[in-house]
């Protein structure tokens, strides 16, 4: 490194350090619930719940859990509160933020007020769901989407970055006969898309690990997501199991309920832990560049 005084060596190092040793901490609990998932009952025993790496590769424990029928049946609740609930947020968050972010609404500020009001005071839980019960909404797959389509922060941050789009583009576009609606489809959307994916991002993780409105608002168990089904097996491993029809024979040969509540949680992340890396190079871009007018 070149003209780098030690002060500044010092800084890095310490920096690579600091952030070395954050990776691990971060890294080391999840790679121990994923390996411990596939220890058995027997290795447990003798080396204790804190694995890293199996002297043998069990998968007695995913074997029971993909036994039982209301694990698919979340997944597909949870799919569909996923993908309708973020695409409902995404038309509502871009529908709402593009008006806001011009200069020329008029009661623009008025409006930004009361919408920034509705982030820091809330109505509660019982007025939340006194409101879903008399809209009709209890044991639907609906209860679980349509109280939280618009999130307040993420409309904000997308306005921002509306807002951060050079005027003159727009004024090209209006001379060449478009109208808002073009400009937003063709000019605005596409430039937006780093946003677009972040705040995306922001909605599908908070649909996939929301659980307490599916306590909150369903009693049918044919509804409940599947955040629901691996924390009633989180609690009671082998309670939970036989009540999802797994015979005891399956649950005294299965191995430990610590070991079937890491394939529980393994199941839950791994699916939205996929998606995550495509997308997250425009994370810190879709984030940062509204923050500043360009």
């Amino acid at each position: 490194m070149k003209n780098v005084t030690r002060s500044e060596r010092i800084f890095i190092i310490v920096s690579y350090i600091l952030l070395g040793l954050l990776a691990v901490v971060t890294i080391v609990p999840l790679l121990s619930v994923l390996i411990t998932s596939f220890v058995s009952a027997s290795e447990i025993a003798r080396r204790g719940q804190f694995i890293l790496w199996p002297e043998v590769w069990d998968t007695s424990a995913y074997g029971i859990l993909f036994k039982t029928d209301k694990l698919y049946t979340g997944y597909v609740n949870t799919l569909f509160v996923v993908i309708v609930g973020t695409a409902l947020s995404m038309f509502l968050t871009i529908t709402l933020a593009y008006p806001l972010s011009k200069r020329e609404l008029r009661g623009r500020n008025g409006i930004l007020g009361m919408v920034f009001f509705t982030m820091l005071f809330s109505g509660g839980m019982v007025p939340n769901y006194i409101l879903v019960k008399e809209l009709g909404l209890l044991n639907s797959r609906w209860a679980l989407v349509l109280p939280y389509i618009c999130n307040t922060w993420n409309m904000l941050i997308m306005r921002n970055f509306f807002y951060a789009i050079p005027d003159a583009l727009e004024e090209a576009a209006y001379l060449d006969g478009a109208n808002q609606f073009t400009i937003l489809i063709r000019v605005i959307l596409p430039l937006s898309l780093p946003s677009i994916a972040t705040i995306a991002m922001f909605y599908a993780v908070s649909f996939w690990n929301a659980w307490f409105p599916g306590v909150m608002y369903l009693t049918d168990a044919k509804l409940v997501p599947v955040q629901n089904v691996m924390r009633t097996i989180i609690i009671s491993a082998t309670a939970a199991l036989e009540d999802m029809g797994v015979t005891i024979d399956d649950v005294q040969q299965a191995p430990t309920s610590h070991t079937l509540k890491c394939a529980s949680i393994v199941v839950t992340t791994l699916p939205i832990l996929c998606v995550y890396p495509f997308i997250q190079k425009y994370f810190v871009k879709g984030v940062m560049v509204g923050s500043v007018k360009g």
